[in-house]
């Protein structure tokens, strides 16, 4: 049988999107994605968002928090690239908010100046202008703060 043509009855839809659920945090547009490859009819959709909700396998600001976490530790996103992933979501400016004060403020800055600093020492370019401008490039697709930027790229290479 063709997975696209799979039908469910709500008990096993319901148990397919527990365990969907349960093995990482998922937001709404995931879980709804999810149900939408399923070819599920939107009253039993609505049926399977709540009963999730209330069992508690999707919780918006669990995995806001989650989220952003992982994000910064693992693949060292500045807040910028963070928020929009989240806003692309739909989640909540609230939960939004509430996902970046999970981000330790110390830890944010040591990240921040380590990975330029590292990313600075391998780029090759001799022209210090095509350097910093590599550099800037790199750290803003990882979403730090312009601001944080340019400060680190004049302490790295001083103006005459």
């Amino acid at each position: 049988m063709n997975k696209k043509n799979k039908t469910y009855t709500v008990k096993e839809a319901i148990k397919k999107m527990e365990n969907y659920c349960a093995y990482q945090e998922r937001c709404h547009k995931e879980v709804e994605g999810k149900l939408f490859e399923m070819n599920l009819i939107n009253l039993v959709k609505e049926e399977i968002i709540l009963h999730l909700l209330k069992h508690n396998f999707l919780n918006e600001e669990r995995f806001a928090k989650a989220y952003a976490r992982g994000k910064f530790n693992i693949k060292k996103w500045g807040k910028t690239r963070i928020v929009r992933e989240l806003k692309y979501r739909n989640i909540s400016t609230y939960n939004v908010k509430s996902a970046l004060s999970e981000i330790d403020e110390n830890d944010y800055f040591t990240v921040f100046h380590a990975l330029a600093e590292k990313k600075f020492e391998t780029i090759k370019e001799k022209n210090p202008y095509k350097k910093s401008k590599k550099l800037a490039d790199y750290l803003m697709y990882r979403g730090w703060e312009t601001d944080l930027i340019y400060q680190k790229i004049n302490e790295l290479i001083p103006r005459k």
